[in-house]
């Protein structure tokens, strides 16, 4: 008799421990599954070059993505180098949203109505990926209408915007001085998202 109910407890603890142990397999099988991007990300990360961008409100430290968007870190990296961006300001802000910059006509205080409107000279393929537009994400400005034609301009999130995933060319992500973009796009601005004062900035590459 005391044999009979030593294996009656020991078999429900072995059927509990059983489910236990399929439980947590299946917990930590769930919980090593990473996205592609994120794996992509990750390794990009490690290898990237980055960008130091400095304002007057402080500085922001990017690291560019060449594995997701390659054409379009060559190109951000070779004008940064040239001097490009230096002079250039933040010409449209939107709380909430974004800051952008790169217009090289933004250097010239007498072309504002023209904000937004130059480029490079030249125009980068699209370069999508699957890396969601979040706060601090660095992604390529575009027309609407053509999805081939990113220049020199970029913005740079502030929050989240679900609607631009893989619609823009995400290209690199701020990991220092994001409190910066809080601070521009903050500023007091006209009725076509301007800042009233000039937020200039200048861009380094670190390699």
């Amino acid at each position: 008799m005391k044999l009979s109910c030593q294996r009656c407890n020991v078999i429900p603890f072995l059927r509990v421990l059983v489910v236990a142990l399929g439980f947590l397999t299946f917990l930590g099988g769930s919980l090593s599954v990473t996205p592609a991007w994120a794996e992509a990300e990750k390794d990009t990360t490690a290898k990237a070059p980055r960008a130091i961008l400095k304002t007057k409100f402080g500085e922001m430290e990017i690291v560019l993505f060449p594995d997701l968007a390659p054409k379009h870190v060559e190109s951000f990296v070779k004008l940064a180098k040239s001097g490009f961006y230096n002079g250039t300001i933040f010409h449209r802000v939107i709380p909430g949203f974004m800051i952008q910059g790169g217009d090289p006509l933004t250097k010239d205080p007498s072309n504002r109505s023209k904000y937004g409107t130059g480029g490079p000279g030249y125009t980068l393929p699209a370069e999508f990926s699957r890396v969601p537009h979040e706060k601090g994400i660095l992604s390529a400005a575009r027309t609407a209408a053509d999805p081939n034609s990113a220049g020199s301009q970029f913005f740079v999130m502030v929050d989240k915007a679900p609607h631009l995933d893989g619609q823009y060319t995400i290209f690199g992500e701020v990991v220092k001085g994001v409190e910066v973009a809080d601070t521009i796009v903050n500023q007091p601005r006209d009725l076509r998202d301007n800042p009233l004062e000039r937020i200039e900035m200048t861009i380094e590459i670190v390699e």
